[in-house]
């Protein structure tokens, strides 16, 4: 390949991920603002660890029963099917949307009457919890439904290289669940509990947070349209489908050991204490935030060029888009994940220390997201590399490793939760979580690397140690400044805002210049992605 053709590539990876994050950005702000929120509404209390238990069971099961199959082998079989078929392969995709809407809805109904019993499987021990979380169970669980419906559009719209709107679509959910946080505070009076807790507001947050979802699916039907796409009812058999069949008997198995691992996550940090159940989840949303805005943005770009590269067996491009991606991602990560490492209390702070969230509140949430931050990298370059083996038409590998990172997620997790105790506890499963996924990501990119002939792994790891580098000498400035900061300011809401905004524009600054001087090329393509964007958007005020 030469010099011209992959810097080529590079640029065009580098400008379809830009404009999927661009999208993404609006709905990762508004999802930040949703977390403040939600946390100012409910604090770290019993009613926050009641919701978020029961916010989080519709995932779960939706996972556990197609989500995994959604979002790692229809792109391929869909790619597939529009070049094997008369048709464009519309008849299949019509043909899954529909099997997907009515098994999720089925499961749905059975979810809602077992609510009861889920329940106390997630650890809600004493009457009056199990009753609140059995409500918002109630709400919740039909989420499932409109989540696969959701995915599976999304996928029908990626392989047209239509990302936009399934981008902006999350945007809309989390406008919905805010205006419903504002709603509680309004008709709240003081720290929610779980007895006190009245029928108005559990309505108010059960009915205002599956609205999101819904509104949130139903925003992706105008583009879905506009693709020519009509979505009629169809019932029969596809030969695609007996190749999904295969591919996802082995993803249910690495779905399943996902749950599992998430069940024991779950019933821990409940037992850790109240509020540890809380801080898990919104620890790790902040930690998702940056995977969300860059390695979600990367792979959504990625997965229709490397199942076609698979499709033609072009093992050399195949390999080439998979270090471009890491590359790429490897850019902003490692030094996002030291900036959390550095700023994860100050960051925290900013975040909650609002309505009825406290400073110590926020410090614990900090404390866990710093150990998150371990294994940010890790984390993304073990989602990108599913792919590799998925668009391969290989998901029993990935569920094999899967289930050994699992097992090396829950023996360090119970090994922090006999060894702590009270909250530290929950920063030993945030710990547990980053070796596990590290553990992981070595193991696929070995099995990978014999597979098809190496992962271009000389250039990735050059990339790899000048990023750390150049984050490890930003990581120094931004530290020591906000350390300034707030010693000046004090360590409360202030102080943290003032040392979190001055270290990420001096941290910021001496990442991109010591990044550029190493030769990071990387670097100069999402700066010059972003210069691009913002100046375009600014000509188009002007306009």
């Amino acid at each position: 390949m030469s010099p011209s053709r992959g810097q080529a590539s590079g640029a065009s990876l580098g400008g379809a991920s830009g404009a999927i994050a661009l999208g993404t950005l609006a709905s990762r702000l508004t999802g930040f603002l949703r977390i403040v929120a939600m946390a100012a509404a409910l604090g770290l209390t019993g009613v926050a660890d009641a919701y978020n238990l029961a916010n989080v069971t519709p995932n779960i099961l939706y996972e556990l029963l197609l989500g995994g199959v959604l979002t790692s082998i229809v792109v391929p079989l869909l790619v597939r099917a529009e070049r094997e078929d008369d048709d464009g392969g519309v008849a299949f995709a019509q043909l899954f949307l529909t099997l997907v809407a009515v098994s999720l809805a089925i499961a749905a109904v059975i979810g809602v009457l077992a609510a009861p019993l889920l329940a106390r499987l997630l650890g809600a021990s004493t009457p009056a919890e199990r009753d609140l979380t059995t409500t918002f169970l109630r709400f919740f669980l039909p989420q499932i439904a409109f989540y696969g419906v959701g995915a599976t559009i999304t996928a029908i719209l990626n392989t047209r290289r239509r990302f936009g709107a399934a981008a902006v679509a999350p945007v809309l959910n989390n406008l919905v669940v805010i205006v419903t946080a504002v709603v509680f505070i309004l008709i709240s009076d003081g720290r929610p509990t779980v007895e006190g807790l009245t029928g108005a507001q559990r309505a108010v947050l059960g009915i205002g947070t599956t609205l999101g979802v819904v509104v949130m699916t139903v925003a992706l039907l105008p583009s879905l349209r506009s693709t020519g796409f009509r979505w009629r009812a169809r019932l029969g058999w596809h030969p695609a489908l007996r190749r999904a069949a295969g591919l996802a008997a082995w993803v249910f198995v690495y779905v399943a050991a996902n749950q599992l691992g998430l069940f024991v996550i779950v019933r821990l940090a409940k037992a850790a204490g109240e509020g540890g159940i809380t801080a898990y989840q919104y620890a790790f949303l902040l930690f998702q935030l940056p995977h969300s805005l860059v390695t979600v943005s990367v792979v959504t770009a990625l997965v229709p060029r490397m199942s076609r590269h698979a499709a033609d067996g072009d093992l050399d491009q195949l390999r080439a888009d998979f270090s471009r991606g890491v590359r790429l991602i490897a850019a902003v990560l490692i030094p996002a994940a030291v900036a959390y490492l550095v700023l994860a209390r100050p960051i925290a702070t900013v975040v909650f220390n609002l309505g009825r969230f406290s400073n110590s509140d926020a410090a614990f949430v900090g404390d866990v997201l710093a150990a998150f931050a371990c294994g940010l990298m890790s984390f993304s370059a073990f989602q990108l590399l599913l792919r590799l083996f998925y668009v391969q038409q290989d998901s029993r590998t990935p569920a094999l490793v899967n289930i050994a990172a699992n097992t090396v997620n829950v023996v360090v997790d119970v090994g922090a939760f006999l060894v702590l105790d009270g909250r530290s506890r929950v920063v030993g499963l945030a710990v547990g979580h980053a070796v596990a996924y590290t553990v992981g990501a070595l193991l696929l990119a070995r099995l990978m690397s014999r597979r098809i002939g190496g992962l271009d792994g000389f250039v990735v790891v050059r990339t790899l140690v000048r990023v750390s580098v150049a984050a490890g000498i930003a990581a120094i400035a931004a530290y020591g400044v906000a350390q300034l900061v707030r010693g000046t300011l004090g360590q409360g809401l202030l102080g943290a805002v003032v040392a979190v905004a001055s270290a990420a524009i001096v941290g910021g600054s001496f990442y991109v210049t010591c990044a550029r001087r190493m030769g990071v090329r990387e670097v100069q393509t999402v700066t010059d992605q972003v210069r691009v964007r913002l100046t375009r958007s600014h000509r188009a005020r002007e306009a």
